[in-house]
């Protein structure tokens, strides 16, 4: 309650010290002395508080306790970008490490180039510095399937979202904002143990990204990238083999594309060797010691191949473990004959042994002769001879080439194209003596100045010689006089008509005749041979006549051994009786 102003103070009325006026009484009440004014009472003035204060005083506490909450969880915003953010939305796709939720997307936008998509995540602060590191790799998860199987099926139900491959050291440097995401999960994850090693190969074939590595029918590893080698003739693939299988991996380990089916028909019969429907579908590598061959006779080093170690992808099992074959002497042949059905790869034969391959086929014109021939380039690989290779290495000090062939040469070695198949046609060449060219000049078309690689002198094939041969054969019956032999022969062939027709009026009746007579002569002699015919009786007593007097006369003789004076004394009494 407002009061009236106190009246002006007037000269010589005591001061206002604070203190009761003198003659009042305590408690506050005073008494008119004299001529002295009333006091007048001032109550102070207070402030008074309302209830309605208390809820902007609460939200404030909230805001500035969820201001603070968020300063405490949140950690910085990094920026990651992608070729394209198909599922991703800001407020909804979430950022996870191991299945963990360590972020969420809060915007999306194009970059300012439309190349790629930015996308903003707030990271929450723990755990915040091992994935700012520069190394951290990010990818969008979606459900894939694919020939290597199905992925991501998890994000049906949750959506895509953000994962994250950070580092397992502890963080190094200065923390980073910006990231560049990858389009594929990577192979290797951090904290995977293993082993890095590159395989050159010719070309990549069915091989991926991804492809796995088998060692004794296990999976053990997986291709993680591949580029193209420098000179471009190769193809490096780089391949990562888990612990503790790496130490199988040794400098004598071979590796071989175990890719589709290996199918092969032999007297043993069919027989199809894979490594599952994994590797034929996505494509697959193996691996083996080189001492698993049967016929490896080296000595082989079992110690862990150091890690980033190179190897050759071989096409096959059997062509991995063969024995090394070192290096290949070229060599060049020269055909005067088709070389229809001669391929790029085909074997080049000894003795029934494959000591090398053919690597190029051209057609050249040998101008001198005019006439055109074919040059066939191979590879030889001596080291396949073995101890034969050995004898004749150290019999030529060591040398190659021509130093190590022309003692063959001249003993006769030549090479000949040979059928591999009758019912392809596909040929091969083979490498044999023959004794009959031995030191003879071999026939080489074309200028021989001009070769690439030792010359090794050729013959014609067994097939060439036999259509050389029916071609001399069809070449002497195209003299033979054929149709002077036809007009002669026509003129005997009408004079034999006559001979017959002659035979057969004139020969014949008379031949009629006389086999009625000769019939008629031999009715006669069988009535004469009858049983009953009186010449055959007379025969058969003059027989027995005949045999009486045999039998005497052996009597006789008999008597006249026994007793030669018979005939003077002639015969004893005793012996009439």
């Amino acid at each position: 309650m407002d009061t009236e102003d106190p009246p002006a103070r007037k000269p010589g009325d005591p001061a206002d010290t604070g203190r009761p006026a003198e003659g009042a009484r305590p408690g506050g009440d005073a008494r008119p002395s004299g001529d002295a004014a009333e006091p007048v009472i001032r109550p102070g003035r207070s402030l008074r508080w309302s209830w309605v204060w208390l809820v902007p005083l609460l939200a404030l506490a909230v805001g500035l306790s969820l201001l603070a909450s968020a300063w405490v969880r949140n950690g910085p915003v990094i920026t990651i970008s992608f070729l394209s953010a198909a599922g991703v939305e800001a407020g909804q796709t979430k950022l996870r490490y191991r299945d963990v939720v360590v972020g969420d997307v809060s915007d999306v936008r194009v970059a300012g180039d439309r190349q790629h998509v930015l996308v903003d995540v707030q990271l929450r602060r723990e755990g915040s510095e091992y994935i700012t590191q520069k190394d951290s790799k990010f990818w969008i998860v979606r459900p894939q399937v694919s020939l290597a199987g199905v992925s991501g099926l998890d994000t049906l139900l949750s959506g895509v979202y953000i994962d994250v491959d950070a580092p397992i050291t502890r963080p190094k440097g200065d923390q980073v904002r910006t990231f560049e995401g990858l389009s594929n999960p990577p192979e290797v994850l951090s904290g995977q143990v293993g082993a890095r090693f590159v395989l050159q190969a010719d070309s990549l074939g069915s091989l991926r990204v991804g492809s796995r590595i088998h060692y004794r029918r296990i999976e053990v590893g997986r291709v993680v990238s591949y580029d193209m080698a420098p000179d471009g003739r190769s193809v490096n693939l780089h391949v990562f083999v888990e612990a503790p299988y790496d130490r199988y991996v040794t400098p004598d380990t071979r590796f071989w594309n175990d890719s589709g089916v290996d199918l092969s028909v032999s007297t043993d019969g069919v027989q199809m060797r894979t490594s599952g429907l994994s590797a034929i579908l996505n494509g697959g590598i193996a691996f083996a010691q080189a001492d698993e061959s049967s016929s490896f006779d080296g000595v082989v080093d079992s110690a862990p191949a150091a890690a980033g170690s190179t190897y050759r992808l071989f096409g096959s099992r059997d062509e991995a473990l063969a024995d090394p074959d070192g290096d290949p002497v070229p060599v060049e042949l020269r055909f005067d004959q088709s070389v229809r059905g001669l391929r790029v790869g085909a074997d080049v034969d000894f003795r029934g042994m494959s000591i090398g391959k053919v690597v190029d086929i051209d057609l050249e014109f040998d101008r001198e002769r005019r006439r055109f021939y074919s040059r066939v380039r191979a590879q030889l690989y001596p080291m396949r001879f073995s101890d034969a290779y050995r004898q004749l290495n150290d019999a030529s000090g060591g040398l190659q080439g021509e130093a190590l062939l022309n003692p063959l040469i001249e003993r006769g070695l030549r090479a000949q194209l040979r059928t591999a198949s009758l019912l392809t046609g596909q040929q091969y060449v083979a490498l044999d003596f023959f004794p009959g060219e031995a030191h003879a000049d071999p026939d080489i078309p074309g200028d021989l100045s001009s070769h690439k690689g030792f010359l090794v002198p050729t013959v014609r094939g067994d097939f060439d010689r036999l259509q050389g041969q029916l071609g001399n054969i069809v070449a002497k019956l195209d003299k033979v006089p054929i149709e002077d032999i036809g007009r002669d022969l026509r003129g005997s062939l009408e004079a034999l008509n006559r001979l017959l027709r002659r035979l057969d009026t004139q020969v014949a009746p008379q031949a009629t005749r006389a086999l009625s007579s000769a019939s008629a002569s031999l009715e006669r002699v069988g009535a004469a041979l009858a049983p009953d015919a009186p010449l055959l009786g007379g025969l058969r007593d003059t027989l027995g006549e005949l045999d009486r007097a045999a039998r005497a006369l052996r009597l006789l003789s008999e008597t006249l051994q026994a007793r030669p004076d018979a005939l003077i004394r002639g015969r004893a009494p005793d012996e009439l009786h």
